[in-house]
């Protein structure tokens, strides 16, 4: 038992785990001196638990205990969302120990599966914050190629990403919606204020997603309350460089409201650009596949429609199996009737009410029913190509009839592009995940 315990010794000396330990114990007084105990321990060893037994004997009058973590500790070990884990993967820039995105990195966020390869993130002075704040265009300027022209000559902060998210996936009668919440004081203008109003929303959501009050984290670099201050006071600096407080102006600020921040955002120029980015994201994953021809194949269409989904590789073979056996009639996807579906897509929440007396009778949907319902939630008719294709991939037995609820899952998976998904995969699930959307990628 004593060569037990010296070996013990030596694994614990060699182990790196010891100083981990050694942050989160303290000591506390102990009335008993000079007490031995038989330790039992535990390692893992290649996935395996080792349990052994170490003899120790206490000398001090001390003992160690589990000391509670601190706000700023407890802020630093919360696991990352899926959203947070992939911006940090694309951001390729950092200027005062916060992570940005470039518009390019924003652009492969949503369409890439890994980032371009890069050695490290490249480190912006002030000097070069000022001369990208130069070179983005005005609003009325902006077009649906503006992020892929500006490249990589502006920053986005994680909460303007998260920002821009949100915009990907909103109905054209969300538009207004979300200008309004901006619109703080209703008077038809966003200023800079208020749009930076955003960003302290999402950090009080950062803050109490770790258990941290505004006491906590509402205060200023001098230790002073800054509840009252600008929206940028609020932020609790982490480790990963995503809620630092900054004050350089990003792409997005210079955009909307000029160089000099002055200018007042109104409700068509908003409009326009929520338009014109959902359009150039729809373009670059169009073109990827049209490698610059006018349409797509429909097998194309059902692989951008399936590459967000989780099924098993026999499962995602199966639908594009069937839409080959099915379309005889190959004249192809063009993109505006890609986009179509896309937008019809965006409307799928009302899509899904307006099918609801349809499933409540375990009904399933007719090419008739679909149009109908189609162009009332969104006003665009589908052409009867596109609505043959939907068909062709999502009825199961070759009825003519949807299958609704298997449609609608995969539909909401293309919707948030696998982001919900995302969340809920963590180790083997996630490395089968992995192998999954590879294996989609090759074929």
């Amino acid at each position: 038992m004593a060569t037990l315990g010296r070996t013990s010794s030596k694994l614990f000396k060699n182990f790196s785990i010891l100083p981990v330990l050694s942050r989160d114990i303290k000591r506390v007084s102990y009335k008993n001196a000079n007490k031995t105990a038989w330790t039992t321990c535990a390692c893992v060893f290649g996935g395996v638990v080792v349990f052994y037994v170490a003899n120790r004997s206490y000398r001090a009058n001390t003992v160690y205990a589990l000391k509670a973590k601190q706000p700023e500790e407890l802020a630093k070990s919360v696991k990352l969302t899926s959203r947070e884990r992939r911006f940090i993967k694309f951001a390729s820039v950092e200027h005062g120990g916060q992570l940005y995105m470039t518009p390019q990195d924003f652009l492969e966020s949503v369409v890439e599966q890994e980032p371009r390869p890069r050695l490290k993130r490249r480190v912006l002075t002030a000097k070069e914050i000022e001369q990208l704040r130069d070179q983005t265009p005005p609003l009325k300027k902006g077009s649906s190629q503006m992020f892929r022209n500006m490249r990589d000559k502006g920053i986005i902060s994680y909460t303007e990403y998260l920002f821009l998210l949100s915009i990907l996936t909103k109905p054209a009668s969300g538009f207004q919606i979300a200008f309004n919440m901006f619109d703080t004081d209703g008077n038809q203008r966003v200023d800079k204020n208020e749009f930076l109003v955003m960003e302290k929303i999402f950090s009080f959501a950062w803050k109490g997603k770790r258990g941290i009050g505004e006491e906590e984290g509402g205060e200023g670099k001098e230790g002073k309350d800054t509840k009252a201050g600008g929206p940028q006071d609020a932020y609790v600096n982490d480790d990963q460089g995503l809620q630092r407080r900054h004050n350089v102006d990003t792409f997005l600020q210079v955009h909307f409201f000029g160089k000099k921040g002055t200018n007042d955002l109104k409700f068509e120029g908003f409009r326009q650009f929520m338009e014109n980015l959902q359009t150039e994201v729809l373009e670059l994953e169009f073109h990827e596949f049209s490698k610059g021809h006018e349409t797509i194949s429909e097998v194309d269409f059902a692989k951008i429609l399936l590459r967000y989904t989780y099924l098993d590789t026999d499962e995602y073979d199966m639908y594009l199996d069937r839409l080959l056996d099915r379309v005889h009639d190959e004249r192809g996807v063009t993109f505006e009737e890609f986009k179509t579906f896309c937008q019809f897509l965006n409307n799928l929440e009302d899509f899904t009410i307006a099918m609801r007396m349809y499933t409540l009778a375990d009904h399933p949907i007719s090419k008739d029913e679909f149009h109908r319902a189609v162009k009332i939630c969104t006003g665009i008719a589908q052409s009867e190509h596109l609505v043959s294709t939907v068909f062709a991939i999502f009825d199961a037995d070759g009825d003519g009839l949807l299958s609704y609820k298997e449609f609608i899952a995969i539909m909401k998976d293309r919707l948030h592009r696998g982001f919900k998904s995302y969340a809920k995969n963590e180790g083997w699930e996630a490395f089968k995940t992995c192998v999954k959307q590879e294996m989609k990628s090759a074929v």
